[in-house]
């Protein structure tokens, strides 16, 4: 799958079905190469990539992410196969393990060890069902592609082991909210093949203090999180940067916000330490839930 350098990454969930539709072909017109659509509360992403997918032409549909425990693994892998039959391969598919607080305190269910738990489901995807089940001991397999020439799936991961499992069992990685030292890093782990497709969060906002607080907003849940603060720490943040919603130089190093032309040198940082596309994560400072930054969208469209 080729990506071009820069792809949306937007909730449409606060739209209607012809507003998610308008918002796609809006964004596809601008030159973006892909929307990331991420994990969704109220809809089904796969049934909402589905639309996006049919109302598009040329736009790659991506999930950033769809949580492993919203799907069985056979049941994940045949809505992956049906939307990139649908799309002629423009969908690709991002899985992550989520978290503790939204797996438990959420959903009721369980959350286990992260490495393990992606790499058993990923098994269970691959081996496709048992249709022994139900056809006997002489059933056929279930013919599954092997990962390198079936549809294509990236992982979310941060740290080095999650992002090896990105490298051997999918097409590459969607790491987030990480600076461009961590990309420049998950490059060397995953070679020069495998897909690199970091989220950036962007902020169009010139006076330091509202910038900042609109990335810490839009940030305080993942900069909460233990999994996150270890990773950082790999790069030389502390745990003083993690108090009071996160300080300036964790914002500083993980967000692109000012002038266009420093946020346009901000993301060409990522692209320079070896992604392939950055995702950006329009943060839209004073804006109501769901609302899209469409200027700054424009500000920065490929196709402009």
């Amino acid at each position: 799958m080729q990506l071009g350098p820069r792809g949306i990454w937007v909730s449409l969930e606060a739209l209607d079905l012809k507003g998610r539709a308008e918002a796609a072909q809006r964004i596809e017109r601008l030159g973006y190469s892909a929307l990331w659509h991420p994990m969704a509360m109220q809809r089904d992403l796969m049934v909402v990539a589905s639309q996006l997918l049919a109302e598009t032409d040329a736009l790659v549909v991506a999930t950033g992410i769809i949580p492993i425990f919203e799907r069985a693994p056979a049941v994940m892998a045949a809505g992956h196969f049906a939307l990139n039959e649908q799309s002629g391969g423009r969908f690709l598919l991002g899985l992550g393990v989520s978290h503790a607080p939204i797996v438990e305190q959420m959903h009721g269910l369980t959350y286990g060890p992260p490495l393990t738990s992606m790499r058993n489901y990923l098994d269970a995807m691959d081996r496709g069902p048992d249709m022994s089940v139900f056809l006997g001991p002489d059933a056929t397999p279930s013919e599954v592609p092997p990962v390198q020439t079936g549809p294509p799936r990236v992982l979310a991961a941060l740290g080095p082991k999650m992002l090896a499992l990105s490298r051997d069992r999918a097409q590459g990685a969607h790491p987030y909210f990480m600076p461009p030292a961590h990309t420049a890093a998950a490059r060397e782990i995953l070679g020069p093949e495998p897909l690199l497709v970091p989220e950036v969060k962007v902020v169009f906002e010139t006076d330091p203090t509202k910038a900042r607080d609109a990335a810490r907003a839009a940030g305080a849940t993942n900069i909460a999180l233990e999994n996150y603060r270890k990773t950082w720490r790999e790069f030389g943040l502390e745990d003083a940067d993690f108090e009071d919603g996160g300080s300036d130089r964790l914002i500083d190093e993980t967000v692109a916000w000012g002038t266009e032309t420093q946020i346009e040198d901000f993301l060409q940082r990522h692209i320079e330490a070896g992604a392939n596309q950055v995702c950006i994560h329009f943060v839209n400072p004073g804006g109501a839930y769901g609302e899209i930054a469409w200027d700054a969208i424009e500000a920065l469209a490929p196709g402009r």
